[in-house]
């Protein structure tokens, strides 16, 4: 009989919420954490790369304007722009009494984002290849369609 609870715990572990909400909430911290254990090499999470590659694609940014490519709130955005500060991955450039900050990515941020883009590109065929393309297509749809919900 234990080994049958077991079983059944087992399996309530593993099935799904009624909630969707929660489903997606489990979905995302599993992804995110895929994706950080293919970029712990780097020393970077999924969000901080994210960022650096917003920043390679958009170059000199305000904060505004990046939490607004990226759909992210202020608040988010700047803890999160804090270590790779601190880091000397990202600086303000802004002129000197601008009241608006300029982000840019240094040399240093440009190396450290050129080597975890391998590792990312590797995450992504992981989920690829786990998921399969198809799927992949269906649900990359389905969650642009979950985003615009909130629109």
């Amino acid at each position: 009989m234990a080994a049958s609870r077991k079983d059944k715990k087992t399996s309530q572990k593993n099935s799904p919420s009624v909630c969707t909400c929660i489903n997606l909430r489990r979905s995302s911290m599993a992804v995110s954490g895929l994706y950080d254990r293919y970029l712990a090499p780097s020393g970077l999470n999924i969000c901080q790369f994210s960022l650096l590659k917003h920043l390679t694609v958009l170059g000199p940014v305000s904060v505004s304007e990046l939490a607004l490519e990226m759909r992210l709130d202020r608040t988010t955005l700047v803890r999160n722009l804090k270590a790779l500060e601190q880091r000397g991955y990202v600086e303000d450039t802004s002129a000197e009494g601008s009241r608006n900050r300029c982000l840019t990515l240094t040399g240093s941020g440009k190396a450290v984002y050129n080597d975890a883009a391998a590792l990312w590109e590797e995450a992504q065929l992981f989920l690829q290849e786990s998921l399969g393309s198809a799927d992949l297509q269906i649900l990359t749809a389905l969650l642009s369609k979950v985003e615009k919900l909130s629109l």
